[in-house]
């Protein structure tokens, strides 16, 4: 066992490195939530000492090696209990492909990639207003208030959308905001904020949302409009004569009613791929979330 830390920071050090190997979103939540419980009670304790108060955190709380060890198993039982059952095992190439349809984790893309031009038009906006009225109001005596406000806003996007690429995408991402000091009070904290280089990665990412959400939406939009409309193709021009499903240049396939079954066989082909592709999508967007949003646990 090692020596009970004398100070907050001792602690959270020791806490970090426990946790050393870990999910650095993991590490992030741990250390959020161990400093907001010890200083809560630390302002429940005026006059105590704080070497006297992390002897009683120890005791309750638990020791960073405990809290760790917590932290990991808790963290083993939710993953274990929110991940899907497994698919039955695939008895042939077919079937393998075609259990797509069964993977939530496409259908979590599929609405990420729909959803993202939203988000991504939103995320663009707000933030390039707020670096414009930021520079607006540099020279007057709100400008720093504001520039504040503006930077703080901007890191509560990134965990909204940490939690929605969580969610929609299956990567684990922070649950609670990333830590500021304490030490030195708002000045302090407010140098941290601007210091942190995953504010301005994580601004980055914000940015970048809104050419990655347009993509997503309109190359999802496409395949799978293009896949229903000509699947379907020879059954609308029957029932709606002169509906011209498709046009090339001028020319415009005459889709008979006896094509059906091989234009559905097409449209269920186009369909399964981009399910497949959709997925990939989702699994390196999930990366390039966790690359930009999170801040390393070695930090």
């Amino acid at each position: 066992m090692n020596a009970t830390p004398n100070t907050l920071d001792d602690y959270l050090k020791a806490l970090r490195e426990a946790l050393r190997g870990a999910d650095p979103a993991l590490v992030q939540d741990a250390l959020y939530d161990a400093e907001e419980h010890i200083r809560t009670m630390i302002a429940e304790r005026p006059g105590t000492s704080e070497a006297e108060v992390l002897a009683e955190v120890a005791g309750s709380y638990g020791a960073p090696d405990e809290v760790a060890d917590i932290y990991r198993d808790t963290e083993i039982k939710i993953t274990r209990a929110l991940k899907p059952p497994p698919p039955r095992p695939a008895s042939s190439p077919l079937a393998r492909v075609l259990a797509i349809y069964t993977d939530p984790s496409a259908y979590g893309a599929l609405f990420y990639m729909l959803l993202a031009l939203a988000t991504g038009v939103f995320y663009f906006s707000w933030t390039t207003t707020g670096i414009g009225l930021s520079l607006g109001f540099a020279i007057l005596i709100i400008g720093l208030p504001f520039l504040v406000l503006f930077i703080g806003s901007l890191r509560l996007l990134m965990l909204i959308e940490g939690r929605l690429v969580e969610t929609l995408l299956g990567q684990r991402m922070p649950r609670r905001p990333a830590q500021l000091p304490h030490q030195g009070g708002w000045l302090a904290r407010i140098g941290a904020m601007f210091s942190d280089p995953r504010t301005w990665i994580g601004t980055a990412y914000l940015l970048l949302m809104m050419p990655l959400g347009i993509v997503y939406f309109t190359l999802t939009t496409v395949v799978l409009s293009s896949a229903f409309s000509i699947a379907f193709a020879p059954l609308i021009e029957h029932l709606v004569p002169g509906v011209q499903i498709l046009t090339i240049n001028d020319w415009h396939p005459d889709f008979q009613l006896w094509m059906l079954p091989f234009t559905l066989l097409f449209g269920a082909v186009v369909l399964t791929a981009y399910m497949h592709l959709a997925r990939g999508i989702g699994r390196l967007h999930g990366k390039l979330a966790k690359h930009m949003l999170v801040r390393p646990s070695a930090d």
